[in-house]
Formats: structure tokens, C-alpha cells, sequence
């Protein structure tokens, strides 16, 4: 079977930076944390928590009420993110435009909670306000489909539409088979990406009950997410959307499309082992793999945007696969991750960390984890972490790693646009 080279031609994002891309990347590249101390009006009980919000996305604005009335907030802020990632690539928004055939152009989608917000509404109508009824529109706001659905129809794709979820892998997952479609020749161009929202009481709620949320207050909430740390209590909670345009190679070049970078791989597989522990054996086996779906070897690598949520059992097993991957290679092997200013989103974290992670080699900047300085946990040392944003020239191939609840294990492989 014939393998093309798949580009990408647009990168798009919604963030608690904002909506603009370049902005993005320097405040990640600069360690500035967007985590803020969260306080709600919920009841029965207010959140308050460490946590990541794209305070300043206004849905109405960014897609127009009409569109914007029939999503929930992570359809909007998916579209939002496609949106932006397909002017990007110079595309138009419809078919009519410009005579095209899209019916081999799709879309794949990622999100964890999907549309959760929905039907916790309308449980608290139920139960809580003593309602007897829910919104009509529960059913198609809820779906997990929605978002891509939504920008299939939007963008006029009649190829293949579907969501992933698989935990904070769901993304990376939905990246990854993209990839697979338009490196076969099957689609031609594929959008693809992940949003969630994980403000819901219930959502919290239970991430609070596994004692893995990080803890602090106003003051402290800023640094409250501290990856490979030895000081480090857990993980910062977040929102948002991102998303690439994937293009077959030639028909980007013919079209004279701008190459924000490639994708050269992508590997996925399960644990086997456990629910929600991570297994050493089974990120090795998703490393190695994305290595032999490239055609890398260990010392190709010159980055990796680590999954490093800042647990105390998963930073270390993180740390201790890539040792084993990469071996003599591994002290030498740049490594941070980003999750210590943008959080976790969920469904959506594959897709933000792409998006970093294209943006490191395109500008030739490997991104820092924050926070980290001095206090580096011993059972996370063996690889090269990055404490500040770094300038790194010659930066041509970094990996991507996400590794989920459910043993999902997820590893892209991106490489650096053409020289101009």
C-alpha cells in the first residue's frame, strides 16, 4: 500500500490564552501559567480549585449566536478551534466557494466528557429544581459526536465523521487516525483535533474523590500543577479546543499551501494491566512503535512533549519508558511538559500538545515545564528536563505522548516544515 507524506497545513486553537496562535506559544515557550484559583456559585456546594479557564472565549462573537445556541461549550469551543485552523490552511469555508470535492475530506474528532454538561443540566432541572422536564435539546448538545458533527456540516466534508474518546488520549487518538486515512491515500484531507470542558460539579467532584486534583489556594493556585516535581500533589483541571488540517503532501505543494510541519507517525495500544495505572511495559512497546511507524531511530529525536501530568505514580513511569526507549540517547533527550501552565484538558490535552509540539519545530523553541526548578523529583531524573523555554536550532523531529486512564497509550511523531 502506497504510505504519502501528510502535511499540515493549519493549526487553530481556542486557549485560556486566547484564540491567538503565535500569542500561545510564546507564553507556553515562557512558562507563563494560565492556572487561576476557580470559585463558583454552584450548588449544593462551590467549587474551589486550581483550574484553567478560556475566560475570554465568547461564543456568540466567535461563531454567531444561531450556530452558537445549538452547542454545548465543547462543540463551540471545537468549532472555534477548526475555524481558525482551516483559514489557516487557506481553505474555504464552503464547497459552493471554490467548486471543490469534498467527499474525501473528514473529519475525526477527540473529547473525553463531550457534551456531560448537558445532561448534568438537566439532572439538576429534574432533581434539584423540581422541573418535570429538559431542554429538547439535551439529546444533540449531549452527544459526543456533536462537535464533529457539527463541523462536518459546517465545512461541507462528506468523507468519514467520528469522535474518539478514550480518556486524555481521546485527542492524540483521533490525531493519529487522521494521519492513517490521508497517509493512505483514503482521505485527502482530514480535520482533526479534541475540545472539552471539565467545569461540571460532577466531573470535579469525582477527579476530587481519586485524590489526584492538585491542591492550593489564591495565591498559590499559578504553580499549583508542577510535572516531575518532588513537591508535586496533582493535576490542574482545564479547558479548551485545538485543531490541525492534515493534507496529503503534493496536493498541499500544488495548492501552494504554507507547511506548518509533517506528521511521520503515530502508535497506539493498551496496557492490559490496569484501569488506571500506568504500565512501564506498555508505553515501551507505544514508543517503540511510533519509532518503527517513522522510520526513526532513538537518536533522531530531538524533543519530547511529555503526557507528564504531574501525579506522583505517572510522571515517574513516564520517565523511566522513555530511559528504556532511548537509552545512552535518553540524558541528552529534551523533555517537558506543558501541562504545567495549560493544565489538563482531558479529551482535549493530545490536541493542545500537537499543537505545542508542531509549533516547537516549526520555531525552533522547546517549551519548558514550569515550576521545576531545584526540586526535580529523583525518581524522575534520566532524561534532559527543560526548565526554560530554550532555543534549539536544528530541531527536526519531537514525539508527542499521551498515555490515558483505560491503558490507552498514544504517540504521534512530528517533523519540521521545509526550510523556506
Amino acid at each position: 500500500m502506497a504510505r504519502h507524506r501528510v502535511a499540515i497545513t493549519g493549526l487553530g486553537l481556542v486557549s485560556p490564552y486566547g484564540g491567538d496562535l503565535e500569542d500561545f506559544f510564546q507564553r507556553v515557550w515562557a512558562g507563563e501559567p494560565a492556572v487561576q484559583w476557580l470559585v463558583t456559585d454552584d450548588e449544593p456546594r462551590p467549587l474551589r480549585l486550581p483550574f484553567v479557564r478560556c475566560a475570554a472565549f465568547a461564543p456568540d462573537r466567535e461563531l454567531g449566536k444561531p450556530l452558537a445556541s445549538m452547542m454545548e461549550r465543547f462543540s463551540q469551543l471545537g468549532m472555534a478551534a477548526v475555524f481558525a485552523a482551516w483559514q489557516q490552511a487557506g481553505l474555504s469555508r464552503s464547497a459552493a466557494e471554490d467548486g471543490s470535492d469534498r467527499s474525501r475530506w473528514g473529519c475525526l474528532w477527540g473529547t473525553a466528557l463531550g457534551g456531560l454538561a448537558a445532561h448534568e443540566r438537566g439532572a439538576r432541572d429534574l432533581w434539584l429544581k423540581g422541573r418535570d422536564r429538559v431542554s429538547p435539546l439535551s439529546v444533540v448538545m449531549g452527544m459526543n459526536n456533536a462537535a464533529n458533527a457539527h463541523i462536518s456540516i459546517q465545512l461541507g466534508l462528506g468523507g468519514v465523521s467520528s469522535s474518539h474518546t478514550a480518556a486524555c488520549a481521546s485527542a492524540s487518538m483521533a490525531i493519529g487516525e487522521a494521519f492513517r486515512r490521508v497517509r493512505s491515500g483514503e482521505a485527502e484531507i482530514m480535520v482533526t483535533g479534541g475540545s472539552d470542558v471539565c467545569q461540571s460539579m460532577s466531573v470535579v467532584r469525582a477527579w476530587e474523590a481519586m485524590r489526584v486534583l492538585a491542591r492550593g489556594d489564591e495565591h498559590s493556585a499559578p504553580r499549583a500543577c508542577r510535572p516531575f516535581s518532588a513537591d508535586r500533589d496533582g493535576l490542574v483541571l482545564g479547558e479548551g479546543g485545538a485543531a490541525l488540517v492534515l493534507e496529503n503532501w503534493d496536493r498541499a505543494v500544488a495548492r501552494g499551501a504554507r507547511i506548518h510541519g509533517e506528521l511521520l507517525g503515530f502508535a497506539t495500544n493498551c496496557d492490559h494491566s490496569h484501569l488506571v495505572r500506568p504500565d512501564r511495559a506498555g508505553q515501551v512497546r507505544a514508543l517503540r512503535a511510533v519509532l518503527d511507524d517513522a522510520g526513526l531511530a532513538p537518536q533522531d529525536v530531538h524533543y519530547i512533549n511529555a503526557h507528564g501530568t504531574a501525579t506522583p505514580e505517572g510522571d515517574p513511569v513516564e520517565v523511566q519508558s522513555l530511559c528504556e526507549v532511548f537509552g545512552e540517547h535518553a540524558p541528552r533527550l529534551p523533555v517537558s511538559s506543558t501541562k504545567s501552565v495549560h493544565g489538563h484538558l482531558l479529551g482535549a490535552a493530545g490536541a493542545i500538545e500537537a499543537v505545542v509540539t508542531a509549533m516547537a519545530l516549526r520555531e525552533q523553541a522547546i517549551p519548558p515545564t514550569a515550576h521545576l526548578d531545584g526540586r526535580l523529583d529523583p525518581a524522575c531524573e534520566g532524561v534532559d528536563h527543560v526548565l526554560h523555554g530554550r532555543r534549539a536550532n536544528g530541531l527536526r523531529v519531537a514525539l508527542s505522548n499521551s498515555f490515558a486512564f483505560g491503558g490507552s497509550n498514544v504517540v504521534l511523531a512530528f517533523g519540521a516544515p521545509p526550510a523556506p
